[in-house]
């Protein structure tokens, strides 16, 4: 009976485990999907869009860029009405405006830390498109802990650090999506 019992609490320490890391996959897509422009969420005005990132962190949350680029440009934001903010600005910047901007995640190394806890790296590739039909490549490593808080699963530690960053060609693209239909039913 002692090794079914054994078995029993083995299975779902695992359950849990995979449970952490599926909840910690879900909530770095749902950060990613909410910092695409334009938004597949038609209709959210920008500070409900950087208020809803925010909200996809832990109170005492701490949001960094690191090293050289990554870290002169984005500095380090702690909680989420700061990183809100931090948000905030590149939505809501004119001149140029960012009209085209979606976050390819690869190589992925997830792994539960407890039952409450998981963390993972990723590489991230973004094209950014300007009104003005400017453009810029980025590739950036992320570092990312996740935390079960009474809320629910939230980010607490999100680090990512510059790989490169280059220039592409001005109106390069030759078709751009200008509005998301996605989440509208459509």
């Amino acid at each position: 009976m002692e090794d079914v019992r054994a078995a029993i609490a083995a299975l779902q320490q695992q359950v849990a485990f995979l449970q952490a890391e599926a909840e910690a996959r879900r909530l770095i897509a749902r950060y990613m999907f909410l910092c695409d422009s334009p938004l597949p969420e038609a209709g959210m005005p920008a500070d409900a869009r950087a208020d809803a990132i925010g909200a996809l962190f832990t109170d005492d949350a701490i949001w960094q860029g690191v090293g050289g680029a990554h870290g002169a440009q984005f500095g380090q934001h702690r909680g989420p009405a700061e990183i809100a903010a931090h948000m905030r600005k590149f939505y809501a910047a004119e001149n140029p405006k960012q009209i085209f901007n979606t976050h390819y995640l690869t190589a992925e190394q997830l792994r539960a830390t407890s039952a409450e806890t998981a963390e993972g790296e990723w590489v991230q590739f973004q094209p950014w498109i300007y009104d003005d039909g400017s453009s810029l490549i980025r590739s950036s490593r992320l570092h990312v802990k996740f935390r079960k808080t009474a809320a629910g699963w939230r980010i607490a530690n999100y680090r990512t650090e510059n790989l490169f960053i280059g220039k592409l060609p001005d109106n390069w693209a030759q078709t751009l999506i200008q509005t998301s239909v996605l989440m509208t039913g459509v």
